[in-house]
């Protein structure tokens, strides 16, 4: 079997041989309890990770194995952390922001893959009973100026996608594609996050007139009433879990089927509820995989509707301020296994207003409030939620506009400048302190 991570350290013009990585010794956190093994580095700003280089990264990651062992070469092949097939009815989504992390030359933008691989060792890995989750935002090109930023007053929306056309200039590293293909590098990515312990999703939309198709002397809108449209959204999507991921975060779900729309904020039609079905159900059947998490962005009390509809969980029915409210939810749910809302710490529309002290309880409720381990809601994180973003942009921002930070045009400066420094690491440390009480449930 290919060894994607070879392949990726190769085409860095890497040895593979991979060696310990000391660097960050002092901040390595633990899990606390029975699974002292559980490590991750905390007490950071992102900057200290995404500068290093991707050996250095690698080496970090495998420096910080779960099983005690260095492997001087990545094992291979990597499966999936097992928690069955149900695994995303419990797990914490953590949505990364990897086109806001690319590196950022000027006005270009690529690499988010990598930036994302870097960052992983600063991600906590999954729990005893439940898994981490780490959803990455961009992964198809967007309509509005893939592979470039703008102003951050000027539109470039992530909602917006064209496919049939490849992976996103923002994401994929299209220099080195004569040694390693952009599915590879997607491959390896997702090998990474597994040996971390992770799971690994992707956001997509559903929104028709959001989409584009392309051809190879045309673009068309995406149109659902269009079968062709409608089975090459099912193979592109097919072929990102054969690549090793297995979440799919959708946009507007909610909605799908014509529910709800007076406060449906997409723009143009949605797939019928049956449609979607067959959908779902096509992606898991083509795909060989029967664990597969759908999780739509918003929810209601008619679970049943969402369940019957293929999806595994849906943000936005509870926030996670109030302890009480949460764990008993989680009781009066414990006997569905299939389907289960989350609790929300943030969401991709967040415009700003919490505080860190608000923020912190949330994530402290979403981990622990409920009476068995076993009957755990999932949650929903964004990138803020680990790694605060400077004062003067929000997640919303970031998802809207592709903005560079930086005050000489390198990207080095955008890495250091989008995140908060002293607050940002501390509010970082207290995150660490919290998954590691967290991680041996």
């Amino acid at each position: 079997m290919k060894n994607n991570v070879n392949l990726l350290l190769k085409a860095f013009s890497e040895s593979t041989k991979l060696e310990k990585n000391n660097d960050f010794n002092d901040k390595i956190y633990h899990s606390l309890g029975c699974y002292h093994n559980k490590k991750w580095i905390a007490n950071i700003t992102p900057i200290e990770l995404l500068t290093k280089s991707l050996k250095e990264c690698i080496n970090l990651i495998m420096t910080l194995s779960e099983g005690e062992v260095f492997y001087e070469t990545f094992p291979n092949p990597i499966y999936t952390p097992d928690y069955g097939d149900n695994w995303g009815r419990f797990a914490n989504y953590i949505e990364i922001n990897n086109r806001a992390i690319a590196q950022m030359n000027f006005e270009k933008c690529c690499c988010g893959i990598i930036n994302t691989i870097k960052l992983l060792s600063a991600i906590p890995p999954s729990a005893k009973s439940w898994a981490n989750c780490v959803i990455i935002s961009q992964i198809f090109p967007n309509i509005f100026g893939d592979g470039y930023n703008k102003a951050p007053n000027e539109e470039n929306s992530i909602y917006g996608l064209k496919l049939n056309s490849g992976y996103s200039q923002n994401i994929i590293d299209y220099s080195i594609i004569d040694k390693i293909t952009p599915e590879e590098q997607l491959s390896a990515f997702c090998d990474l996050a597994h040996f971390r312990g992770l799971k690994v999703g992707f956001r997509t939309i559903i929104s028709a007139d959001q989409m584009k198709v392309c051809y190879k002397t045309h673009e068309e809108t995406f149109s659902w009433q269009n079968g062709e449209h409608v089975e090459l959204y099912i193979q592109e999507h097919t072929k990102l879990m054969n690549l090793g991921f297995e979440a799919m975060f959708i946009d507007s779900a909610k909605h799908i089927g014509g529910y709800d729309m007076e406060n449906y904020t997409g723009v143009g039609a949605l797939p019928e509820y049956s449609q979607m079905q067959y959908i779902l159900n096509e992606i898991r059947k083509r795909s060989a995989k029967t664990n597969i998490s759908f999780a739509g962005e918003k929810s209601s009390s008619d679970f049943e509707r969402y369940k019957n509809m293929g999806l595994t969980t849906g943000t936005d029915y509870i926030q996670g301020d109030d302890f009480e409210a949460i764990r008993e939810l989680s009781e009066k749910l414990k006997y569905n296994r299939d389907y289960a809302p989350g609790v929300e710490i943030e969401n991709d529309n967040y415009e700003g207003g919490i505080s860190y002290e608000q923020r912190l309880n949330r994530i402290s409720n979403a981990l622990f409030a409920y009476y068995q381990s076993s009957d755990k809601l999932p949650s929903f994180m964004q990138t803020n939620d680990l790694f605060p973003l400077r004062y003067d942009t929000n997640t919303h921002h970031i998802m809207m506009t592709n903005p560079s930070y930086s005050e000489d045009g390198k990207s080095e400066s955008h890495l250091k400048n989008l995140f908060a420094f002293d607050d940002g690491r501390y509010y970082n440390h207290k995150v660490g302190e919290i998954f590691a009480h967290a991680l041996c449930r």
